[in-house]
């Protein structure tokens, strides 16, 4: 056997061998594709594309720690929500939710922690400077009051009541106190088509999950009642 065929032979093998040793790595590399999209999905609203409570609390306390003072916590919960699930199908109510969540997306920035808590309950935690506040919040209840466009043609009025807390304003940091008294600021404007800041006093008010009675008394921001 001349030198040539040996050649050839010697580099038949080596291409087989490192053809071979390429396919574990490119069934590895598709394997690791569908793990991060699984992962993905895991930590995603498949309604909304919203962050899901997990993912959506680790966010939200990196930019407090990185934003500090410069942060709002933002708590939304849908109004009239019940009525439109039972008087329209539960369709147009996935529809409203969905449309929530692309308004908070389009409103806060993808830097922003966008998170759908559990039913018609939202939070979002940005990084908002005093300066930009009441401007800001203003826009975002304009923003989802209005009105949305249903597959059929047929148009569903919809509101939502927003709080909102800020580390300068309450002294921490801490995302559940921050929380807590977004949501009730929430609830003392419920209805009421404006923004509520949330004072000192809402950190403690006795509070379930945030839902609570009395008007401990509220910057109110946004549309009219």
């Amino acid at each position: 056997m001349n030198s040539v065929p040996r050649h050839q032979a010697r580099f038949g093998q080596r291409a087989l061998l490192l053809t071979t040793a390429a396919l574990p790595l490119t069934g590895w590399a598709i394997h690791a594709a569908a793990l991060h999209k699984q992962l993905a999905a895991t930590r995603r609203d498949p309604l909304t594309g919203l962050l899901r409570r997990d993912a959506y609390t680790t966010r939200a306390r990196r930019i407090l720690a990185r934003h500090g003072d410069d942060v709002a916590v933002v708590m939304v919960d849908a109004d009239h929500f019940k009525q439109i699930n039972d008087g329209m199908g539960h369709e147009a109510g996935d529809t409203v939710l969905a449309s929530i969540g692309a308004r908070l997306t389009a409103w806060a920035g993808p830097p922003a922690a966008i998170g759908r808590l559990g039913g018609d309950e939202f939070a979002v935690v940005l990084e908002l400077g005093a300066d930009r506040r009441r401007q800001r919040l203003e826009q975002l209840v304009r923003m989802l009051h209005t009105p949305v466009t249903l597959t059929d043609g047929r148009t569903v009025s919809v509101a939502a009541s927003v709080g909102a807390a800020t580390p300068d304003t309450l002294g921490t940091r801490d995302l559940t106190t921050l929380q807590r008294a977004a949501d009730a600021a929430l609830y003392d404007g419920k209805h009421s088509g404006r923004a509520h800041l949330a004072t000192t006093a809402h950190t403690s008010l006795p509070s379930i999950n945030g839902r609570r009675s009395g008007r401990p008394g509220t910057a109110a921001w946004g549309r009219a009642a």
